[in-house]
């Protein structure tokens, strides 16, 4: 297993979800092992009512011959986070299980990870591009 020093540490806090998204998928296709932080703190932009009608749609989604071939969605916001940017990878061919194994996720700051570099991430503030913004802990805790 690799060491946690060799990840890019990315601090989600205040990132906009796809954006954030798509540029840790850039990165795992590159083969660079990712760790996102503060997952919980990363923002989804829209209205409230829209996001969430959107996500419950897909939390529903079953398949009626065999349930258990339905498709998952956490309601843990790193694990919420991290099926976002799994389906931002081709994650059912080879290049893209091997991408999604360097992905790592966590709540908050592990303990391993504290006093390591994070790598900034240039982006314009979610406010000042978009209309309104939740976190993903507040989406998940309205479905």
């Amino acid at each position: 297993m690799a060491k946690e020093s060799d990840y890019i540490v990315i601090d989600g806090k205040g990132k906009v979800l796809g954006r954030m998204g798509s540029t840790v998928a850039k990165m795992l296709i590159e083969n660079k092992k990712v760790a996102v932080i503060n997952a919980e703190s990363v923002v989804i932009s829209g209205h409230m009512r829209e996001i969430t009608s959107k996500y419950k749609r897909r939390f529903e989604l079953q398949d009626k011959a065999n349930p258990e071939h339905s498709p998952y969605w956490s309601k843990r916001p790193d694990l919420f986070v991290k099926r976002v940017i799994r389906g931002m990878l081709p994650y059912k061919q080879p290049k893209g299980k091997t991408a999604f194994r360097l992905l790592r996720v966590y709540l908050g700051v592990p303990d391993e990870l504290k006093d390591k570099k994070v790598h900034h991430m240039e982006s314009k503030s979610p406010n000042a591009i978009y209309e309104k913004t939740f976190t993903v802990k507040e989406v998940l805790a309205k479905l």
